[in-house]
């Protein structure tokens, strides 16, 4: 019982601060809402026993990636300014694009529902298992999109410093 009640505040904490940190104008509060979510992320990692996504969520996302976007946002913006409204048509693209996004994941999680049981029912795997899945070529292993993400990361961060050097 304790248990549904935790999950449902976690639960209600994370949409209250998604909508929050989407709707804010300013962009320093965004960033802090979104540092809220990630934070009750990991405490629903933590709710299901996974200690070490628990641990990697708060470390990599809601320390190291957080850091990140703060000195982005203050390399490039003005982070005392309000951001500027979108024009109604934006607004109504943005709404259907979300509903229809909507849609395909309630889609794929209709139909794959038996196919994610049987997978998470395996149990936890150890920092080992993950380890090896990450950094290893065979095939269903992620070497590969593991270091284009990192080269993505690092033309972001170039980026952004080129930006606020022209400044």
């Amino acid at each position: 019982m304790a248990e549904q009640i935790i999950f449902y505040i976690l639960a209600a904490v994370i949409a209250i601060f998604s909508i929050l940190a989407v709707t804010s104008k300013q962009i320093i509060r965004s960033a802090t809402y979104l540092l809220f979510v990630l934070l009750s992320t990991a405490g629903l990692y933590l709710l299901l026993g996974y200690n070490y996504l628990f641990a990697v969520q708060v470390a990599v996302y809601a320390g190291g990636v957080m850091v990140l976007f703060i000195f982005a946002i203050l390399l490039t913006n003005r982070p005392g300014e309000n951001v500027k409204s979108e024009l109604p048509v934006r607004r109504i693209v943005a709404g259907i694009t979300a509903v229809a996004g909507l849609a395909f994941c309630a889609h794929v999680i209709y139909y794959n529902v038996n196919k994610i049981y049987n997978y998470v029912a395996i149990g936890e795997l150890t920092p080992q298992q993950i380890g090896h899945t990450m950094m290893g070529t065979d095939k269903y292993q992620y070497l590969l999109p593991f270091e284009t993400i990192s080269v993505l990361l690092l033309a972001c961060i170039v980026g952004a410093i080129m930006i606020a050097r022209k400044r």
